[in-house]
């Protein structure tokens, strides 16, 4: 069922009403922290600590990760005969036994678990019967991007013997599982190395982890440790220390998880990583990690007047400086590092919905995510050859090679062409932030040209006005097969002009049928003057904002007129359920730019609030819907309050910003370190 006018404002009605009720609770939030004081394991999606590398999947068992997660690390198997994300070692999984027992899910009471976004840490703290007050922390290290640390910390409330395990189990996908033990002795230090070795499914990838106790203790005092072999899949090493009523002891766990996708010698060089991270010594690993984020949060986002706004924006943020790295060439899923979700592979997800967030906020990230297509530019040409086209054609979904990695039985991979007009308009938009013609010149031009020919080949040439696009997969994807489709036809028209640009600041001569193309490429309008999703279009349900991108990110519609005449016709075609989440957040940026302030606010907060899942309020795809990390959805939402309240606009010389108001009750609205100058934009 679609949104008429009165849902509308028996929703904004509800929502006046529930925003009253929750100020009083909402003074007391944390805006760095999210917080979780009753856990149930029966309503629990974990939370991500990430390094762009290095995804931990938090769970509500004591000292258990649900999933470890590598960047770049794919294999074919499993769904779809497509190259999927791969499972890495759990290397933070551990035992802990006290006074001989084994401590589980059922023996803690007074559980508590809390994500700081700050320090990019995820904490658990729990008391064991009247023996113990046990907590834990980990870190993805920020400087290290294939290392982890696990800080723990044991209070006795009476006499204790502990022994806790370091604890390496491999996933069920992997085969030809090796592991080992060895100890390093120097005069100084002892090095425990617990160290597992696999291939991948296919034998296409070896995977590697390796950890070592980090301990206080004055070398030759620290107890002995003792390697257990348990089956093929799992070893550990552990050791057992006495400790008194009333005192506390501490140690940690650091590891290291690589595949030979990252490294020619992965094996060797997990042990020697985890070597460098035990001989650093906690304190300087975290205040390296710390330094790192530090960085990262000098671009943030700023509200004053709704804790809760406030709180859900950082979490956006954490999780999209957690999803990727600069210096990577690699790029972003739609759940990041959270899991498994969509592959691991990397769709329009990436180049409309998360790149403008970073590269507003983190540049450098956001030149990454371009060098991955930049590097798989190749792939696309053998993809448009394939094809019967010229220039390039990006793959719907691309994985490690950057062919084709959509499964057969989705009629995206072979006709959702707007992807290639998405990247060239990102490469785009990286030229206009930062202006670096050296890169235009070297990746962008190679980029925008090669995309450029595709359409030009792409196009039907039926006569003035009927250069047509035909059988495509729109942006909004419940419309598969149809002509002339308003955003695949308004981004090739982008790109093309785009392409021109590029050449003309770079002293290249464009080739004037891109020109000729651009000019003849139609979009369709009904009698009344809305424009017309695609030709065969009457009114129907879409999935998504389709024609609305035309106004932003595209820019082609700039009329207010006509921008609030699109959306009050297609705002009411999308339904309340099964649909995912960056719609809401475009109806949100346009509002706000059309000065509706608290139509926009409504929309910001439908475009995230039903898709929350407990305890810590991490995002799903849909309203309702249990696959979270969804940092598609994220990037929409950040979009819609940098661009949105925040007024921010790319243009072909840089960020400008234009007038834009509040929602009531908000009393500001702070940007900062936006742009490679690092800038301070303000809304009062």
């Amino acid at each position: 069922m679609c949104i008429s006018k009165q849902t509308f404002k028996i929703l904004l009605l509800a929502t006046i009403i529930l925003n009253s009720i929750s100020t009083i609770a909402q003074n007391n939030l944390d805006p760095w922290k999210i917080t979780a004081n009753k856990i149930d394991p029966s309503n629990y999606y974990g939370v991500t600590v990430a390094n762009g590398m290095i995804g931990i999947v938090s769970s509500p068992e004591p000292f258990k990760i649900k999933d470890v997660v590598l960047a770049g690390a794919y294999d074919l198997y499993g769904r779809g005969r497509v190259s999927n994300f791969l499972k890495s070692f759990n290397l933070l999984n551990m035992n802990m036994d006290i006074n001989g027992r084994r401590i589980g899910a059922k023996d803690v009471s007074n559980m508590k678990q809390e994500l700081d976004m700050k320090k990019a840490s995820f904490t658990t703290e729990f008391d064991y019967g009247t023996d113990a007050k046990i907590k834990y922390t980990y870190y993805s290290l920020r400087q290290l991007p294939f290392v982890v640390l696990m800080d723990i910390s044991i209070t006795a409330k009476k006499d204790l013997i502990i022994s806790p395990a370091s604890v390496m189990e491999a996933p069920d996908a992997l085969k030809n599982v090796e592991n080992y033990y060895n100890e390093i002795d120097r005069p100084h230090v002892t090095l425990s190395l617990l160290t597992s070795t696999a291939k991948s499914p296919t034998g296409k990838l070896q995977l590697c982890a390796s950890t070592t106790f980090l301990l206080d203790e004055e070398h030759g005092k620290e107890p002995k440790i003792i390697h257990e072999m348990w089956d093929n899949n799992m070893h550990l090493m552990k050791f057992t220390k006495s400790i008194k009523a009333g005192e506390t002891y501490n140690f940690s766990i650091a590891g290291s998880s690589i595949t030979s996708a990252h490294h020619a010698d992965p094996l060797n060089e997990a042990e020697r990583l985890t070597i460098f991270a035990k001989l650093e010594g906690r304190k300087r690993l975290l205040q390296f990690h710390q330094t790192a984020w530090d960085k990262l949060w000098q671009s943030d986002i700023q509200i004053e007047g709704d804790a809760q706004a406030q709180q859900d924006v950082r979490s956006m943020l954490y999780h999209l400086y957690s999803f990727a790295r600069p210096g990577t060439g690699m790029s972003l899923s739609p759940m990041g590092l959270s899991g498994l979700g969509y592959n691991g592979h990397v769709f329009w997800d990436t180049e409309i919905w998360m790149f403008p967030a970073l590269l507003v906020l983190q540049p450098e990230i956001a030149k990454s995510l371009i060098d991955y297509r930049f590097n798989r530019l190749q792939a696309a040409k053998n993809n448009a050859f394939s094809h019967g086209y010229e220039g390039a054609m990006f793959p719907w979904e691309s994985a490690d090679t950057g062919v084709e990695e959509t499964p057969v039985w989705a009629l995206s991979g072979p006709f959702e062409h707007h992807i290639t007009a998405d990247i060239a308009l990102a490469t785009w938009n990286y030229y206009a932030v930062t202006q670096d013609k050296e890169w235009l010149r070297e990746k962008g031009w190679p980029i925008l040209s090669a995309t450029a020919d595709f359409w030009a080949s792409r196009v039907e040439r039926n006569g003035p006005g009927k250069f047509d696009i035909k059988n495509v997969v729109a942006a909004d994807e419940w419309a598969e097969n149809v002509d002339n489709n308003a955003f695949t036809n308004a981004a090739a028209i982008s790109n093309l002009q785009n392409a021109a640009n590029a050449a003309k600041i770079l002293g290249f001569t464009a080739k004037p049928d891109w020109e000729l193309v651009a000019k003849n490429i139609p979009i369709l309008k009904f009698p009344d003057g809305v424009t017309q999703e695609h030709a065969t279009y009457k009114g129907e349900g879409i999935k998504q904002a389709d024609v609305n991108l035309l106004a932003y990110p595209l820019n082609s519609i700039t009329d207010p007129a006509q921008i609030k005449k699109d959306l009050e016709y297609y705002e009411t075609r999308v339904p309340n359920e099964g649909t995912p989440a960056m719609t809401q957040a475009i109806f949100s940026l346009l509002y706000s730019r059309l000065g509706n302030a608290e139509k926009a606010h409504l929309f910001f907060k439908d475009a995230y609030l039903p898709n929350l899942n407990p305890p810590f309020r991490v995002i799903a795809e849909t309203k309702g819907g249990t696959n979270p990390y969804f940092a598609t959805g994220a990037g929409g939402v950040i979009q819609a309050m940098l661009m949105g309240f925040g007024g921010l606009d790319i243009t072909p010389t840089g960020i400008i910003q234009i007038p834009s108001k509040l929602p009531k009750g908000w009393k500001s609205l702070k940007i900062t370190g936006a742009g490679p100058d690092k800038k301070t934009y303000t809304v009062n």
